[in-house]
């Protein structure tokens, strides 16, 4: 046996070397797509790259030309950056919330702003059952809606689950309905009268990705970004939590035999613990940076992977009463976002 050793570990080699070689059109694809959104947002800083990076991947998945090559060869590598660097993304997500910072808005905010996270989630989910959404779809769209947009769908995804190919869709209306509120929000704080506190509080209660909330708030200044920016992120930590409910809910349910899913999937568990560790204080700015460039790579990467595989025809085809559903939800989400900012922070 030891003589044919050798050619095991070649074969082995080969075999590594083969996959890579098919992932590998895919995965520099996604590297360009990020590169262009990081391009885009910097010269349109209202536009998130995240949300940049979806409508490219529409694109390479509807454009004649490019449509069959995303279909085809850019597959795998496609396929890949949209299962396991959205997994890594959510891990290096985590070393943007600081357990202290969360815990300096208060007790009674943060059961404000988790009653304001579960009512948008049961909210969403019945919203989308009654347009006769899926049970695991209306799922994830309430995921996406409630806490952190295509992150939370990600990982409600790994413990429930649920197949790939079923996040594409809650995954394309949390950006349509992230991105249809950076336009429309800031024009209701002149109507509604809020102060930039208070409506920095609304965008962070109600926006779905950290990317989206960051571009609506900064509209109103930098005293309305840094409310929206705790309190996003107290809503973000409260995906591990959720996550976990999700997980003992689904092992209880689960007719699987023997293979019992896991409680909390290691890549969530790995948020937790970049999250423990940014609350240390032991990190460098200059390492946080990184971590966030790190993070825009790998979740840029993994939403143009995902985007890739929406085909618009089809979607208009089945996806209607989804959009209607997801609007909906939109103003539901808006409108418990505004009551907590209000609550939170009374008008002078």
């Amino acid at each position: 046996m030891p003589v044919f050793r050798p050619f095991f570990l070649l074969h082995a080699v080969s075999q590594r070397l083969g996959r890579l070689r098919a992932l590998l059109p895919g995965l520099l694809a996604c590297a360009a797509a990020v590169g262009t959104a990081l391009a885009v947002h910097t010269m349109l800083p209202a536009l998130p790259a995240m949300t940049v990076a979806v409508l490219l991947g529409l694109l390479a998945a509807n454009l004649p030309g490019v449509s069959g090559w995303s279909a085809g060869s850019g597959r795998a590598g496609l396929d890949f950056a949209g299962k396991h660097l959205m997994r890594a993304g959510i891990v290096v997500l985590g070393l943007k919330v600081s357990v202290a910072d969360v815990l300096g808005l208060g007790w009674p905010a943060l059961l404000l702003i988790t009653g304001v996270v579960l009512a948008a989630f049961a909210g969403t989910y019945g919203i989308a059952r009654l347009f006769r959404l899926p049970p695991p779809v209306s799922m994830l769209i309430a995921t996406g809606f409630a806490i952190c947009g295509a992150s939370a769908i990600g990982a409600m995804a790994a413990v429930r689950r649920i197949r790939q190919q079923d996040t594409v869709l809650p995954i394309a209306l949390v950006t349509l309905c992230g991105t249809l509120a950076i336009g429309v929000l800031p024009l209701l704080i002149g109507p509604l009268g809020l102060s930039p506190e208070a409506f920095g509080a609304w965008a962070g209660a109600s926006v779905h990705d950290v990317g989206q909330v960051v571009a609506t708030a900064q509209t109103a200044g930098a005293s309305a970004l840094a409310v929206a920016v705790i309190v996003k992120l107290t809503r973000v930590l409260l995906l591990a939590p959720m996550v976990a409910a999700a997980g003992v809910h689904h092992r209880i349910g689960s007719d699987d035999g023997g293979r019992l899913p896991p409680i909390v999937p290691l890549f969530v568990v790995g948020f937790v613990a970049m999250a423990a560790l940014r609350t240390t204080g032991w990190l460098s700015p200059d390492v946080l940076g990184a971590a966030s460039v790190l993070q825009d790579l790998l979740l840029g990467m993994a939403l143009f992977g995902l985007g890739s595989a929406v085909r618009v025809r089809q979607l208009l085809r089945t996806g209607t009463p989804a959009l209607l559903a997801a609007l909906a939800s939109w103003l539901l989400i808006a409108a418990l976002g505004l009551a907590a900012a209000v609550v939170l922070i009374p008008a002078r």
